[in-house]
């Protein structure tokens, strides 16, 4: 058997729940962003997302749908082949932590009004953020500098105060 390392569990069935947890979370999360930005699977499309945006107090709702868009896209595009997956799960989680508070918070906590959705995508993305991708992933294969391999176990945390700040941020903006 393999020793664990920062980026890699001890045993195979882990690697394997990993990338069960990847796919689960990242392929909705990039239908949602389609949904948004090019009204794909049912979903409104940017001029309408926009519109939900301004109501919802964001300054210039369509540029903030286009930001909400791209970061469940990308993100979750990016989570589920487990590349770049600390920017990836920041991504999701800044904006799950806008939805869960902007538009779900008065819903309580079920579906489909409620936070429920909201706060499982964003702490699932949060979980891989700190655990890493496992074997399976597209991160295995980007090349990291001996002398930066040291600071990966940083890196989830880091990006996840990233994304608390940026939410943070956003939210503020909001009327």
């Amino acid at each position: 058997m393999r020793s664990p390392s920062p980026t890699t569990p001890a045993y195979p069935a882990a690697d394997i729940g990993l990338l069960l947890l990847r796919l689960t979370l990242g392929l909705p999360m990039a239908a949602h962003g389609t949904q948004k930005l090019f009204g794909w699977f049912d979903g409104p499309g940017l001029d309408a997302t926009g519109e939900s945006f301004e109501f919802f107090g964001y300054p210039s709702g369509r540029t903030m749908a286009l930001i909400a868009g791209l970061s469940e896209t990308f993100g979750g595009l990016a989570l589920a082949l487990g590349l770049l997956t600390p920017l990836a799960a920041a991504a999701v989680l800044g904006t799950m932590i806008n939805a869960a508070v902007a538009v779900h918070w008065e819903g309580g906590f079920f579906a489909p009004e409620g936070i429920e959705m909201p706060l499982l995508y964003g702490l699932g993305a949060a979980a891989l953020a700190l655990t890493g991708p496992g074997r399976y992933a597209a991160d295995t294969f980007v090349p990291v500098p001996a002398r930066l391999a040291s600071y990966r176990p940083a890196l989830g945390p880091a990006a996840l105060a990233l994304a608390v700040v940026a939410a943070t941020v956003v939210l503020l903006l909001r009327d």
